[in-house]
């Protein structure tokens, strides 16, 4: 299953969730973010790419369905609900996405 997950910077929250799940064997993990400054930018073909995509907040998602109705119109866009307060692999980070994330992998 092809993985996005998705915050505003691509900085710590979805590129550490990509660095978490970067070595499942039943999955590809990739990141980006909403920002035009985001360290990777979200794009349509990401998009098209993913199973799904996990936002970090319920602004991420709505972002993405403005900006590319196309391609979330039937897409599975689950919202983690992780504030923007972490930094790069920060432990309360991975703890909460391990959480966040534990029914779906």
């Amino acid at each position: 299953m092809n993985i996005l997950f998705v915050c505003t910077e691509n900085k710590d929250r979805s590129r550490t969730a990509e660095s978490m799940f970067s070595e499942s064997v039943e999955h590809v993990v990739r990141s980006a973010g909403t920002s035009s400054t985001a360290r990777i930018q979200v794009s349509e073909p990401m998009l098209l790419w993913a199973d799904v995509v996990f936002c970090m907040e319920n602004k991420h998602k709505e972002i993405l369905k403005q900006s590319f109705e196309t391609a979330t119109r039937d897409l599975r866009i689950i919202v983690l609900h992780i504030e923007d307060e972490y930094k790069y692999m920060e432990s309360s980070l991975i703890e909460e996405l391990d959480e966040a994330t534990a029914r779906y992998f």
